[in-house]
């Protein structure tokens, strides 16, 4: 009867695993392997060995300034993503009438096209007709041409990203709920005021809700392409040339697939190598609640 569910088993999931090998670990495998040919897609792959990679840290100054765009587009998006989406769940975990249609609200502009919310932000940031520089002169203040601007094109793009604070806010509910009010109520009796209530119940509890939001935002961010291939495809003077932007130009536009695929397996070393010192040390700071606390 073992080798008979076993068999029924591996029949039941047969068609994801034939769609992963065939649609997801082979083009990952032969992904790595085109990393170390010269191919423009048109010609068959020419083996070159690790010269794409010297290439990529040593004679490519675009990769490198891509790189330096996204970490600090990283650096300054993921944490201002946790704490506004900290912050809006703190709001929205009362017990008001109509709180659902705030939550509702306040969730959507994160699933929303891409596309169409850059379009959207394109408009507001328009330096003579947008909506904000507009309400920016009613206060006596000259707006900035953001998009068009290379010292403040990064920052809009920011702005434009922290519209989908929704993401994280809906992960932060979900563990603010889940904490039980009883130790409110201890907390209370010990005499802590709502500040240490917060820092000695709620964030302590928010923990494994901050570290997925922090390992997902970070993986987020890292591959960023949408915002700024639509708003500024890369500019003003490439200060908005993400790495995964880049690398389409470079697989696409360029048809340099070899050196592409490399650039992905960068940027996934990276990402992983983030990911796993975050999980390392996520030890010391993440507070697991057993069952039955």
């Amino acid at each position: 009867m073992r080798q008979r569910e076993a068999v029924l088993f591996y029949l039941c999931i047969s068609p994801w695993l034939i769609g992963f090998i065939l649609f997801y670990l082979g083009p990952i495998l032969a992904s790595f392997y085109y990393s170390l040919t010269e191919w423009d897609l048109l010609t068959s792959p020419q083996f070159i060995g690790l010269d794409n990679y010297v290439r990529l840290f040593t004679r490519d100054p675009l990769a490198l300034k891509s790189f330096k765009v996204t970490l600090v587009y990283t650096l300054v998006y993921v944490p201002l993503d946790l704490i506004f989406g900290l912050s809006l769940a703190l709001l929205l975990n009362q017990k008001l009438r109509g709180i659902g249609v705030f939550r509702t609200v306040y969730y959507l502009p994160s699933v929303l096209s891409g596309v169409a919310y850059v379009v959207m932000w394109m408009w507001m940031f328009n330096p003579q007709h947008g909506l904000i520089n507009t309400l920016l002169t009613y206060v006596g203040i000259q707006g900035p041409r953001w998009l068009l601007d290379p010292k403040w094109a990064l920052s809009a793009l920011i702005m434009m990203s922290l519209w989908g604070v929704g993401r994280s806010m809906i992960i932060f509910l979900a563990g603010l709920q889940d904490i039980p009010v009883v130790l409110y109520e201890a907390a209370e009796i010990d005499g802590a005021s709502h500040w240490g209530k917060f820092w000695k119940v709620t964030l302590p509890l928010l923990t494994p809700s901050l570290l997925f939001n922090l390992i997902f935002g970070i993986i987020l961010t890292f591959q960023t392409f949408t915002n700024a291939f639509v708003a500024t495809n890369g500019g003003p003077l490439d200060s908005t040339l993400f790495y995964v932007l880049y690398l389409y130009r470079k697989a696409f536009e360029h048809l340099q697939m070899g050196y592409a695929s490399a650039m992905a397996w960068v940027l996934f070393l990276v990402v992983l190598g983030c990911t796993l010192v975050i999980f390392l040390t996520s030890g010391k700071w993440v507070f697991y609640r057993s069952i039955g606390e």
